[in-house]
């Protein structure tokens, strides 16, 4: 399978660059589509599905099931995804949206911010992304950025997540949650906080788990979202952390400089101005690349490459 990528461009010193024809889905991707944004992909087949954002004209948020043969050119089905009942009876929240898709030994298990008495975290799994089943929810609201890990921890499904409150959350902490049975989740353990502003300003108001975590030989790499509060409202960067391999509430590094920041037209102008929203990777760990997806200006999807032992590299020298 041949991952979606793209060279450095010349004279370009970046260790995260954009893919040149972003955005690669555009807000009109489906015929109802008002916006496609913050969506997740994972290889399916000889090819990739992902699970897409859409807002729709009336502004109802919710995911659909889309096919690619490169990563790069997407099909995406004109209707939502329509939940059957896994073990629950009610599947019908008042919204969806930011998902996240993640293989675990035999199937691709989908997260998403789930309306339910306010935002929380939707649950549902998928062999084929054709049907589809929803579970419980996994935490009381209000809590977004469910990110799961793509292997059990000493025997247990985990988490992340970014407890929040019922708004435009002003706040946030990113938590390390554990589950036996991906019902009933505890063992809560704090990761990472917003920083000081002196610190890492960029990234000072509130943060979140962006992309699945994948192993490499520092640790799991992840890419996460942080913000700052400016005169003209909230502004989204990416960021990475290395976790450590076998306890990852542990943060062993953690970028003090942001990786990309709003600077293209696409991430300054669209509904919510000023916002870099990664959601997923696809890697090729052999060969040291890495294709990042991110939601640009809650409005389109775009797509960032990079080397992986340069990200390891620059995360551990430009660490917190």
């Amino acid at each position: 399978m041949k991952l979606p990528w793209q060279e450095r461009p010349q004279n370009c010193n970046d260790v995260v660059w954009r893919y040149r024809e972003n955005p690669i889905i555009k807000r009109d991707a489906i015929p109802t589509s008002n916006s496609v944004f913050n969506s997740a992909v994972a290889p399916f087949g000889d090819g990739y599905a992902g699970v897409f954002r859409c807002d729709n004209k009336a502004v109802q948020m919710n995911i659909f099931a889309g096919f690619s043969k490169d990563g790069i050119h997407w099909d995406i089905n004109h209707k939502p995804i329509d939940f059957k009942a896994g073990d629950i009876d009610n599947v019908h929240g008042d919204y969806k949206y930011d998902p996240r898709v993640v293989f675990i030994e035999d199937r691709y298990w989908i997260t998403w911010c789930e309306g339910h008495n306010g935002p929380t975290i939707g649950v549902g799994y998928t062999f084929d992304f054709v049907e589809f089943f929803q579970c419980e929810n996994a935490f009381l609201p209000f809590n977004r950025n469910g990110v799961l890990f793509p292997k059990k921890i000493n025997g247990k499904y985990a988490m992340m997540s970014r407890p929040s409150d019922n708004g435009h959350t002003p706040f946030g902490d990113i938590y390390l949650s554990y589950s036996p049975d991906m019902k009933y989740w505890g063992e809560h353990r704090h990761m990472m906080s917003p920083t000081p502003f002196k610190a890492s300003a960029w990234q000072c108001t509130k943060i979140g788990a962006g992309s699945v975590p994948f192993l490499t030989n520092e640790g799991w790499l992840m890419f996460y979202h942080g913000v700052i509060t400016t005169c003209s409202g909230f502004r989204y960067a990416m960021g990475s952390a290395i976790l450590d391999k076998e306890h990852p509430n542990i943060v062993k590094y953690r970028t003090q400089p942001y990786l990309l920041t709003p600077s293209e037209l696409y991430e300054q102008v669209g509904d919510v101005p000023n916002v870099i929203f990664p959601c997923a990777t696809l890697q090729d760990v052999e060969n040291d690349k890495v294709a990042i997806y991110y939601g640009a200006a809650d409005t389109v999807v775009a797509l960032a490459f990079g080397y992986i032992s340069e990200i390891l590299t620059f995360t551990k020298e430009n660490s917190l």
